[in-house]
């Protein structure tokens, strides 16, 4: 019979050591700590009096205008100038399928250095009834 030769298990000794550091010293991902609102369906707010940003992949509009991010900050600041409720300062961010991370982060900032409260508009599920054939 052949034996292995000895000088190979050090080597997978050692392979499977840097495995299993490797494996072990996996620290998640800590990125800018934001604080997202619950929506609760029972309370009922006015959406018309809260700024509405939309997010595409290079663009962000604020109540349906093109603002370019250097004037993002300013025109909020405006916005929320005689607002001192948080209620009052309430900023719903929609955002497209394509929009980047990054992108999404910038815009996001710019809101909370106005002051403003983020809240996402997640698309809402709908049961649609068919009527039964008879």
């Amino acid at each position: 019979m052949a034996e292995p030769p000895s000088s190979a298990t050090g080597d997978i000794a050692f392979n499977l050591i840097v495995f299993f550091l490797v494996c072990a010293s996996v620290q998640p991902d800590s990125g800018r700590k934001q604080t997202i609102p619950r929506s609760d369906k029972t309370e009922e707010q006015e959406t018309s009096d809260n700024i509405e940003v939309q997010l595409t992949r290079t663009s962000a509009m604020i109540n349906g205008n093109v603002i370019r991010l250097s004037d993002f900050k300013p025109y909020l600041d405006r916005a929320f100038a005689n607002k001192t409720r948080p209620e009052d300062r309430i900023v719903v961010v929609k955002s497209k399928t394509d929009t980047p991370y990054h992108h999404w982060i910038k815009v996001t900032e710019l809101i909370e250095q106005a002051g403003g409260v983020i809240t996402i508009q997640r698309e809402e599920e709908q049961q649609v009834m068919l009527p039964s054939e008879g």
